[in-house]
């Protein structure tokens, strides 16, 4: 069997024993609340153990709540909650009103975000990204209400911030990664602290049909200087970034039957992911893909 998912035997997965493989969406996030709700309750009933939503702005802990109220064991993560766009404050009190009412559920992803984005608006905004994140987690750790230190992850590519993550947060959660990069990660981390990857897939053996769906989401990451750099560091070149080359295609999405998305769980859990959080991108990217999610979970079980 592949990659087993574990459920807790009081009901919960809970955010410390976190494993298995977990589904990020922004349609969770961004879609219909409704139909977002009625989606996660049936991915908890499916029996994946985190759900995952990004944050660009508005209500995201709303987003959470609405996550946490439709669920039962499934643990809900942000993907990351953008630092930027928070008071630490008001993230520390909300994520203790969650955890009060919702139990221990709510993990609590922090990410510094793209200066692209953080500059549109205000130019020369985005700056020392490494202080910014010590000091909104000082924020949180001064807080009325603290957020344990176990209760949140960090977004990390970088050596320096995988340290952080390793000594003031639960762990690191990657993004736009590879297996090759989990395992370094994972030598930055050590063995304790949590490492959840995150993967993109798409459901199709048909090349030209996974480029037609991936090739313009995966340029839009690219420009991101962040994402380009850690592609570098990984021994991707400037024409694999500038042209999405078959290899980075191929390294960053996994594209095929379940099969090869089961293939890529397995490299990363190999390489040291606690747990691995599947992105399924299709055709029309607003949609929730619950069909794509169903024919997943039945390959995991």
């Amino acid at each position: 069997m592949c990659c087993t998912r574990t459920v807790d035997t009081a009901g919960t997965v809970g955010i410390m024993k976190l494993n298995g493989v977990g589904i990020w969406s922004s349609p969770l996030r961004y879609g219909d609340p409704g139909e977002a709700a009625e989606a996660a309750s049936e991915l908890d009933q499916l029996g994946f153990t985190a759900l995952w939503i990004p944050d660009v702005g508005g209500p995201v802990l709303d987003a959470v709540e609405n996550l946490l109220g439709a669920t039962r064991q499934a643990v809900i993560a942000t993907g990351i909650l953008n630092m930027w766009m928070h008071e630490p404050d008001d993230v520390a009190a909300a994520h203790a009103r969650l955890t009060e009412e919702y139990g221990p559920r709510f993990l609590l992803g922090l990410g510094i975000s793209h200066a692209p984005l953080i500059d549109a608006n205000e130019p020369g905004r985005y700056r020392k990204p490494l202080a910014t994140t010590k000091a909104f987690l000082d924020g949180l750790d001064g807080a009325a209400q603290p957020v344990p230190t176990d209760a949140r992850v960090l977004a990390a590519l970088g050596p320096k911030m995988l340290a952080l993550a390793a000594e003031r947060s639960r762990g690191a959660h990657p993004y736009l990664v590879t297996p090759e990069h989990t395992a370094i990660a994972r030598s930055a981390l050590g063995d304790g602290p949590l490492l959840a990857p995150e993967q993109t897939v798409i459901l199709t053996g048909d090349r030209e049909e996974a480029r037609a769906i991936g090739t313009k989401w995966l340029r839009g990451y690219l420009s991101m200087p962040n994402y380009a750099n850690n592609l570098r560091r990984l021994g991707f070149s400037e024409d694999d970034l500038d042209s999405v080359s078959d290899r980075l295609f191929d390294a960053i999405i996994a594209w095929g039957d379940e099969s090869a998305v089961l293939a890529r769980i397995d490299d990363h859990r190999a390489a040291g992911a606690d747990h691995v959080c599947v992105q399924v991108l299709q055709a029309d990217q607003r949609a929730i893909p619950r069909e794509q999610w169903r024919r997943l979970a039945e390959a995991l079980a």
